[in-house]
């Protein structure tokens, strides 16, 4: 498994059902709704770059923050204070850091979600009643590329990113649920490699 594009982790849609005749979503109102986005928590399915396929529940408290928990697996991807850190049970040492910018998830995770910058929306269109939008970050196009897919009315359903090495995460969400609150301890980066040592 390709340990960068892990926590990049949404080719599949795994029978989502989406209304017919749903028109293309605009970016303004794809932007709109990514900024609404706060504390939200989805059980995702996740098809890696060697075709195999992992299941678990992924949090994200936006801006900046997100955790993947794996099932049957004590793999744990942590976004926080602009760092990405994957803890990999095989491993010895501690968890595999880089910057959350240099991957395509900070464009979901930024503070202010803004698809109508010049040169970061590279393609937009409609498939199978659903809006894909494929962005990048304008001033690094270098780091790769996240391909989202909107259902209407307008949810997040898959995403997938394509990391600087050209390899392809997807992760297939259920419904985005709302929660009231996620303790910033669990998505401390220094806690968890603390509880593990």
């Amino acid at each position: 498994m390709n340990i960068r594009s892990l926590a990049l982790a949404p080719v599949l849609v795994l029978g989502l059902a989406f209304p017919a005749l749903a028109e293309k979503i605009s970016l303004n109102e794809i932007s709109r709704y990514l900024n609404s986005l706060r504390t939200v928590q989805s059980e995702f399915t996740q098809v890696n770059p060697d075709g195999t396929i992992s299941t678990g529940t992924v949090y994200i408290q936006r801006p900046g923050r997100v955790r993947f928990e794996y099932n049957n697996d004590n793999t744990l991807v942590l976004a926080s204070g602009g760092n990405v850190a994957i803890f990999d049970p095989k491993s010895s040492g501690g968890p595999q850091q880089y910057p959350l910018s240099q991957t395509p998830l900070s464009i979901i995770l930024a503070a202010n979600v803004d698809l109508a910058r010049a040169n970061m929306v590279t393609a937009h269109g409609e498939t199978e009643n659903a809006t894909t939008v494929t962005a990048q970050d304008p001033q690094n196009p270098q780091y790769g590329n996240i391909q989202m897919l909107f259902s209407s009315p307008t949810q997040l359903r898959q995403w997938v990113v394509t990391d600087d090495a050209g390899q392809k995460t997807t992760v297939i969400l259920g419904e985005l649920r709302s929660v009231a609150s996620i303790p910033a301890s669990r998505f401390s980066i220094q806690n968890e490699a603390g509880r593990r040592n």
